[in-house]
């Protein structure tokens, strides 16, 4: 794919992307895929997917008890728990307002690992991890932001996300679906967002201005970025995911260049049909 070279001319040291379809077919790279970047935030996907994993054990309900009183796991995984951003204090009771948290991704961590018995970060690796191939990928600290991975990994897991093997399809639709409707909220790095939609450990597109996606990418987008100049979005309409990491901190520079790559992403999506 032509436009993956746009990463060409992006301010980072270091990029590399790629795009993956919803039948596992890789369509194109650009850049060191197999060179490892921190997540930050795209770590949440993995987690919360291992979380759903975890629900379809049997070893946690998606409703049951979880963080702050009145809270439940679904809560953690839609940022709806009423946790601030970095602290484990509430600031809102929760299903009240969308508080993006790394604190309930802990929680919700170690909630998990108590469920379990098994540290969560080893629970990620045996759940998701290493059924998927991905070798490359580890996860030393926060559920909510520490994963170190490789494109060649992620779009492992965005093939999988596509068309799921791990979890029943009916887990992943509901991950993808907007949870707590119409709540109002900020996305970091692009201000408040009314709604501020999410699903379970996803960020949905849906009509959000200003994003991180494109212009043309449909409302029912979803994925997450990260403050490590990090995204994966995957697009139903497009039939298609995509892949970018880089080494520079999120800034001005990533909402420039983000938008107008995916736009050109899709277009050549669109062209080759």
């Amino acid at each position: 794919m032509q436009s993956l070279a746009m990463i060409e001319n992006w301010p980072v040291p270091t990029a590399a992307a790629a795009v993956v379809t919803s039948d596992g077919t890789l369509l194109g790279t650009y850049g060191p895929t197999a060179h490892r970047f921190p997540l930050a935030s795209v770590t949440k996907p993995l987690a919360a997917y291992a979380a759903l994993v975890a629900y379809e054990e049997g070893a946690v309900e998606l409703d049951e008890p979880a963080g702050p009183e009145g809270s439940t796991v679904r809560h953690l995984l839609a940022h709806t728990s009423g946790l601030a951003f970095d602290e484990h204090r509430v600031t809102a009771p929760p299903g009240t307002r969308r508080l993006y948290s790394n604190a309930g991704f802990e929680v919700l961590g170690d909630h998990i690992a108590k469920a379990t018995e098994i540290p969560f970060p080893e629970y990620v690796r045996q759940a998701v991890l290493e059924p998927l191939g991905m070798t490359s990928t580890t996860l030393e600290g926060s559920p909510a932001k520490d994963g170190v991975s490789t494109v060649d990994d992620l779009v492992r897991f965005a093939a999988e996300v596509q068309a799921p093997r791990l979890l029943d399809p009916r887990t992943v639709l509901e991950a993808q679906t907007v949870v707590h409707p119409g709540l109002k909220g900020v996305l970091p790095g692009y201000g408040h967002q009314n709604p501020n939609d999410w699903g379970l450990g996803f960020e949905i597109r849906d009509s959000k201005s200003p994003h991180w996606t494109g212009l043309s990418s449909s409302p029912a987008t979803f994925g997450h970025f990260g403050q490590s100049g990090t995204f994966l979005w995957i697009d139903p309409a497009a039939g298609a995911a995509c892949v970018a990491l880089t080494d520079r901190a999120f800034g001005p520079w990533a909402a420039e260049v983000w938008t107008p790559f995916t736009d050109a992403v899709l277009a050549e999506l669109g062209a080759s049909r």
